[in-house]
C-alpha cells in the first residue's frame, strides 16, 4: 500500500489549491476515504470523508470552503480548497477512514505541504 499526496503549495489567503491522492494498493471506491491535516506539534485531524456510497462529511472550520470529491476510474481522491485562510496551513495527507492499520499501527504515507500566507 502507498498513499501520497500531492498538489500542495504556496497560495495567499482568499486562494485555492487542490490536492490529489491516487493510492496503490487501495480502491478508493470500496473504501471511506479521508483528508487529514496535521500543524507540526498537533495532532493530526480529519478535515473531510468521502463514503463509499459518496456521501460527504467536512470539519465544521472547512465547511463550505473544501469539497472532497472521487474519480472512481482514475482511482484518485480530491480536495478542492477554496478560499483559503492561513490557520489552514499545515501538512495534508489522504488515508483511508479510519486510517489505514498495517504492522500494528496506523500506516501514513507522504503529505503535502499545504502554506497559506496572509
Amino acid at each position: 500500500v502507498q498513499l501520497q499526496a500531492s498538489g500542495g503549495g504556496l497560495v495567499q489567503a482568499g486562494g485555492s489549491l487542490r490536492l490529489s491522492c491516487a493510492p496503490s494498493g487501495i480502491i478508493c471506491s470500496a473504501n471511506h476515504m479521508a483528508w487529514y491535516r496535521q500543524v507540526l506539534g498537533r495532532q493530526r485531524e480529519l478535515v473531510a470523508r468521502i463514503l463509499i456510497g459518496g456521501s460527504t462529511i467536512y470539519a465544521d472550520s472547512v465547511k463550505g470552503r473544501f469539497t472532497i470529491s472521487r474519480d472512481n476510474a482514475k482511482n484518485t481522491v480530491y480536495l478542492q480548497m477554496n478560499s483559503l485562510k492561513p490557520e489552514d496551513t499545515a501538512v495534508y495527507y489522504c488515508n483511508t477512514a479510519p486510517p489505514y492499520f498495517k504492522n500494528g499501527r496506523d500506516y501514513w504515507g507522504q503529505g503535502t505541504l499545504v502554506t497559506v500566507s496572509s
